[in-house]
């Protein structure tokens, strides 16, 4: 089974989230989406979300367009829960931080090989922005 894995807050689900998903769901056989910790969205966006972690997370598995939703390591862990999952695919958001060289080389300096690493498009970014839809 061909398993992508993809990463991100998802605070409030919308029409480029659905999209992203979709996007994921045609790279792979099974799609495993990780949910940022309120503590983990904080430190990197200097603001808590709007939904706590598990109301973000039971509103992704509502939807059941991803084949299982988990909560984010506390510790910033992520290489764990590659290696748990063992994804073929990490699929990015468009506008994701980290680049595509660098999170490769992070990957391969934590002895995680053959995976491959994809940024998706955006749908409507300037209409379904998770920051410009939280200030309306």
């Amino acid at each position: 089974m061909k398993t992508v894995m993809v990463f991100g807050t998802f605070d409030l689900i919308h029409k480029g989230h659905l999209s992203f998903f979709r996007q994921a769901k045609k790279l792979g056989d099974k799609v495993v989406v990780v949910v940022a910790r309120d503590k983990s969205v904080f430190e990197a966006k200097k603001h808590w979300p709007k939904n706590n972690e598990l109301s973000r997370i039971k509103s992704l598995r509502k939807i059941s367009i991803a084949d299982k939703a988990i909560l984010g390591s506390k510790t910033h862990n992520f290489h764990r829960t590659i290696r748990r999952f063992k994804p073929v695919v990490l699929a990015l958001g468009y506008d994701q931080k980290p680049s595509i060289p660098a999170l490769k080389k992070d990957l391969l300096k934590h002895r995680i090989k053959n995976v491959k690493i994809m940024r998706l498009r955006a749908y409507k970014p300037d209409i379904y922005k998770s920051s410009k839809l939280s200030n309306r």
